[in-house]
C-alpha cells in the first residue's frame, strides 16, 4: 500500500507500507502535489535492481537503506534496523511490495 502523507511543514511524502501495515520507505518531501504524482509513476515504471539501494549504517550502529531511481536520485529512505539481517530483509519487503503494486 501506499499512503499519501501531506504536512504543512515537511510537504507532500509518500509511505509504502508492507502487508502487515509497517513503514518499508518513506518519500523524500516533494513541495507540490503535481512533483508527488509524477514520482509515483516513475516509481511504478521502475526497473528495481540491487544497483537502486544503497545500504548505509548511522552513528549509533543502525542500518538503512536508501532507494535511488536509475539516475541515482534519491527516492526514499528506511526506517531503522537493528541488524543488517533486518535491513536485508526490508530491501526484500520493498523489493516485493513494489512488484506486487506493479500487478494492480
Amino acid at each position: 500500500m501506499i499512503e499519501i502523507v501531506n504536512t504543512p511543514s515537511t510537504g507532500h511524502r509518500f509511505q509504502i507500507k508492507s502487508k502487515s501495515d509497517s513503514i518499508l520507505l518513506t518519500s523524500e518531501a516533494f513541495i507540490s502535489k503535481t512533483d508527488l504524482d509524477t514520482a509515483l509513476s516513475k516509481l511504478l515504471t521502475l526497473q528495481i535492481n540491487r544497483g537502486n539501494f544503497e545500504r548505509k549504517t548511522n552513528h549509533q550502529g543502525k542500518f538503512l537503506f536508501n532507494l535511488k531511481d536509475g539516475n541515482g536520485s534519491l527516492i526514499g529512505t528506511s526506517q531503522l534496523y537493528d541488524s543488517e539481517a533486518g535491513m536485508e530483509n526490508g530491501i526484500k519487503n520493498l523489493h516485493n511490495r513494489l512488484a506486487d503494486l506493479k500487478e494492480l
